[in-house]
């Protein structure tokens, strides 16, 4: 469990990247944006090429026993986590990667009450695997898809936790009812005009009943989730059944 902040430090994600220049990206618009502007949290994207021992400052290396592409080498990842470690030496390390575990939002709950995160970013075909075991480095996924490198990964990552941070999202009750948060996924939304394309708001949406309301939400999230996340509505009954004992 991540270890929580001080009152005094705002949560902080530092990037390991050799692509520092994309951050903060989308990072510094809209609620993450407007919340890094008033130091709600903080931002450090470091370039790994700085850890380079050679005039071409090189991070990586043919694989070990042939393959193609290249693998970030484990001195200049190392010399590059060991320097960033210090600044937050409770944030967890974390690498973004397939193989990783899969990024839940029970885990992203957790490292948003910590003090923050430090994100290592691999490219080409992954990073040297004594760096991962001698950093103690956690492998987290976003997902069974391959992406270029890290960085879109850690831009998620941060995301998702920079939202749970005290003052980033006006209504607290907006986060609590999202998807995922009480084990399923939301239930639809809507909004004016009321009929659209001969397509009309359920009438218990318009009811004024604040108790039909939230029953009709909860029956709407609970047929969803059994539809399309039949492994989510399993562990939701688990649950669900382990309370009513």
């Amino acid at each position: 469990m991540a270890r929580r902040r001080s009152k005094d430090a705002p949560w902080t994600a530092r990037v390991l990247t050799i692509l520092p220049e994309v951050f903060p990206g989308p990072l510094g618009a809209s609620l993450a944006g407007r919340a890094l502007e008033k130091g709600l949290w903080a931002l450090e994207a470091t370039d790994i090429r700085r850890f380079a021992t050679d005039r071409h400052l090189t991070v990586d290396g043919s694989p070990a026993g042939g393959g193609p592409g290249m693998v970030m080498r484990a001195d200049v990842i190392a010399a590059a986590i060991d320097h960033a470690r210090p600044r937050n030496p409770a944030a967890p390390a974390l690498y973004l990667s397939p193989r990783g575990r899969p990024l839940t939002q029970a885990r992203v709950r957790d490292l948003a009450r910590g003090t923050g995160v430090l994100l290592l970013c691999g490219r080409f075909e992954g990073v040297d695997e004594r760096v991962i075991e001698a950093r103690g480095l956690e492998e987290v996924s976003i997902g069974d898809f391959i992406l270029s490198g890290g960085e879109i990964a850690a831009m998620a990552l941060i995301d998702a936790c920079v939202r749970l941070l005290p003052g980033v999202i006006g209504k607290a009750q907006s986060a609590e009812e999202e998807s995922f948060e009480q084990g399923l996924l939301e239930y639809p939304q809507y909004t004016q005009p009321a009929e659209w394309e001969g397509r009309t708001i359920p009438e218990v949406l318009r009811s004024g009943d604040h108790g039909r309301i939230a029953a009709w939400r909860r029956a709407q999230a609970e047929a969803l989730t059994r539809a399309r996340r039949p492994d989510l509505w399993a562990r939701y009954l688990e649950r669900k059944a382990d309370r009513e004992d």
